[in-house]
């Protein structure tokens, strides 16, 4: 196992670098958004280049970035049940989640979309609007942020068994705390209590 826990840390420290790349991402889709916008309203001055890089660059955030939300347990769950679960019933959920779901739809997904970028690589396909961007770089994204993202399921996957055989203490890299909507919804009831309280 300890090989195998190794092997997770690097693909986690390899998501923790994508993860602050992304964020760098996020900063220059909203500078050119803002600047294009200006430019547009101020000037009367448009360009599809501008338009199409920015969600290029969301497209980046939003594939290459799964991966790093998955190392950081920041993915949907059903709070209201995960939180009432063991840290061992949540492990062996996510494992057999990873294994029937993720992976094999990364795969198939890979495996779809790489001709994809291919063809389009190779036929060096440009944007049908007046002055648009290359194809490629954004049809890469899709094989591309997969891959990351099984990798990452690979890791999490390691964990969640070095976990429930005794290897390792957590099941996640992080640990997991409430959701702000589980908060919220705690905050709410206990309200609802004293208000009760007060007023018998």
């Amino acid at each position: 196992m300890a090989p195998l826990l190794k092997l997770s840390q690097l693909i986690d420290t390899l998501n923790e670098w994508i993860g602050k790349l992304v964020m760098w991402l996020i900063l220059a889709s909203v500078v050119i958004s803002a600047g294009n916008a200006v430019m547009r309203k101020a000037f009367d001055i448009g360009s599809n280049a501008y338009l199409e890089i920015q969600w290029y660059l969301f497209s980046a955030v939003f594939m290459l970035g799964a991966g790093y939300v998955f190392l950081r347990n920041g993915h949907v769950r059903i709070d209201f049940i995960s939180s009432k679960l063991s840290k061992r019933s949540n492990a062996i959920i996510d494992a057999l989640g990873i294994v029937v779901f993720i992976i094999p739809l990364c795969i198939i997904l890979v495996t779809l979309s790489w001709p994809v970028f291919e063809r389009t690589w190779t036929s060096g396909e440009m944007s049908s609007n007046a002055g648009g961007l290359i194809r490629w770089p954004v049809q890469l994204l899709i094989p591309l942020g997969f891959s990351i993202l099984a990798l990452q399921s690979a890791s999490e996957l390691i964990k969640r068994l070095a976990f429930l055989s005794g290897h390792r203490s957590e099941p996640f890299s992080t640990e997991v705390g409430k959701s702000t909507e589980v908060e919220l919804a705690e905050e709410l009831a206990a309200a609802a209590e004293k208000k009760l309280a007060g007023a018998q």
